[in-house]
C-alpha cells in the first residue's frame, strides 16, 4: 500500500474520520480537507448491497450531472454519410469510420468517450480488445450505440457520467471539481445517488445503500450518513 504524504496525514489529523456526517456536511469537510495546488476532482464511492457476480445484480448505467463534471471530454464518433455530418455539427471531436478503426489499431487513443451508429458496430467490434478493457467501447445499454447522435453527444459534453459496480460491490464516480463549491457538488452528488437508487435490482436483499464517502483526488474520504441521504431523495 502506498504511503501518504505529510499534507495528507495532517489533513487526516484535522478530520475526525470516525464521525459520520450528513451529505452536505461531508462535502464541505472533503473540500476543506483538500490541499493540492490543482483543481481536484470530487469523488463519490458508494458500497451497494449487491453481489455483482450475479448478472441480475450488476448495476451499470450513466447519469447526466446537473452541473457537469468540470472536465473537457473528447468524443469520438463512428459514423458514415449523413450521420458523420450530424456528429460533426453536434460537436464531436473526431468522426469517421474505417480510417479511425485503423488509427486506433495503430495505438492512437487520444479520446475519452466513443459513440457509434448501430450499422458501424460490425466494424467497431474489431476494436473490442483495445477499447473494452479501457471502458471505451460503445455500449447500447449506456446509450452510446444510437442513431440519435446529436442528443448523445450533447449529453456527454454536458457532463454525462458512466459507472458500474466493481467486484467489491462499490461504485466510484467523479462528481465535479473543487472549484464548483459545495452547493454544485451537492446537487451532482444527489443526482448520482438518486440514479443509483432507481437502479436497485429486484433481487437485491437487505440494505441497498451500505456506505458512502466523499473525497477529493488527494484528500481523505469523509463518511456520509446513508440514513440522512435516503431522507433527501425524492
Amino acid at each position: 500500500m502506498p504511503k501518504h504524504g505529510k499534507n495528507y496525514r495532517n489533513k487526516v489529523k484535522e478530520l475526525d474520520r470516525s464521525v459520520v456526517q450528513t451529505l452536505d456536511e461531508a462535502i464541505k469537510s472533503a473540500l476543506d480537507a483538500s490541499y493540492a495546488k490543482f483543481d481536484e476532482t470530487v469523488d463519490i464511492a458508494v458500497k451497494l448491497g449487491v453481489d455483482p457476480r450475479h448478472a441480475d445484480q450488476m448495476v451499470r448505467s450513466s447519469v447526466v450531472l446537473p452541473h457537469g463534471t468540470g472536465k473537457t471530454t473528447r468524443v469520438l464518433v463512428f459514423a458514415k454519410g449523413p450521420k458523420e455530418a450530424e456528429a460533426k455539427e453536434a460537436g464531436a471531436d473526431y468522426v469517421g469510420s474505417d480510417e479511425l478503426v485503423e488509427k486506433i489499431q495503430g495505438g492512437w487513443l487520444e479520446f475519452d468517450k466513443t459513440v457509434a451508429t448501430p450499422d458501424m458496430m460490425g466494424t467497431v467490434g474489431k476494436l473490442g480488445r483495445v477499447l473494452g478493457p479501457r471502458n471505451l467501447m460503445p455500449n447500447a445499454k449506456l446509450g452510446t450505440v444510437t442513431f440519435d447522435l446529436a442528443d448523445v453527444i450533447k449529453e456527454i459534453k454536458g457532463g454525462k457520467v458512466d459507472f458500474r459496480v466493481d467486484k467489491a460491490g462499490i461504485v466510484h464516480a467523479g462528481i465535479g471539481k473543487k472549484s464548483f463549491g459545495p452547493e454544485k457538488v451537492y446537487d451532482n452528488a444527489l443526482a448520482f445517488i438518486e440514479k443509483l437508487i432507481q437502479l436497485k435490482p429486484s433481487t437485491s436483499k437487505g440494505v441497498y445503500l451500505r456506505s458512502l464517502s466523499i473525497s477529493t483526488t488527494m484528500g481523505p474520504g469523509v463518511k456520509v450518513d446513508t440514513l440522512d441521504v435516503r431522507t433527501r431523495i425524492k
